[in-house]
């Protein structure tokens, strides 16, 4: 029993184990140029602004991600988590530099955030048909988020 529940979520919680790290190594920048001496107080300020922001929408990412992935089909839900994994990585780094260069993985992160709900949204809706009306359009929803998924690659 254990195996097929794992089954099901194991790209899942990779995923949210790899942003843990993210996490981790966000935390550790902020208080690496926290603990500078020689460093301009806005260099700190802008990192632990990008810190913060980004633990903002963290819970948001996590709870979409996984209704997703446990509504629909892990596979493009784990694909969509790890690009905005590697978006929010672009967006912190901007952030260090000028806000401005931050803009475009700001922007990319709502993209990814919205095709996880949109997901959620669709396998909830799958849900309801075959409670209710007994039609599954599971595995042609699937097949068609698996191919969207492969458009977030696109800037």
């Amino acid at each position: 029993m254990y195996s097929v529940v794992v089954e099901h979520i194991y790209l899942l919680v990779i995923v949210t184990l790899i942003s843990v790290l993210q996490n981790a190594f966000f935390a550790l920048k902020v208080e690496k140029e926290g603990n500078s001496k020689n460093i301009p107080t806005s260099v700190f300020e802008r990192v632990r602004c990008a810190n913060r922001n980004c633990m903002d929408a963290y819970p948001t990412f996590l709870a979409v991600m996984w209704c997703a992935g446990l509504c629909l089909n892990q596979a493009p839900a784990a694909f969509a988590g790890i690009i905005y994994l590697v978006v929010r990585q672009k967006y912190f780094v901007g952030y260090m530099g000028q806000t401005s260069q931050s803009t475009p993985g700001y922007m990319f992160g709502k993209r990814v955030l919205f095709f996880l709900f949109s997901m959620c949204i669709v396998g909830i809706f799958n849900y309801l048909l075959v409670h209710y009306y007994g039609s599954d359009y599971k595995e042609y929803v699937e097949t068609i988020t698996g191919a969207a998924s492969a458009l977030l690659l696109i800037p």
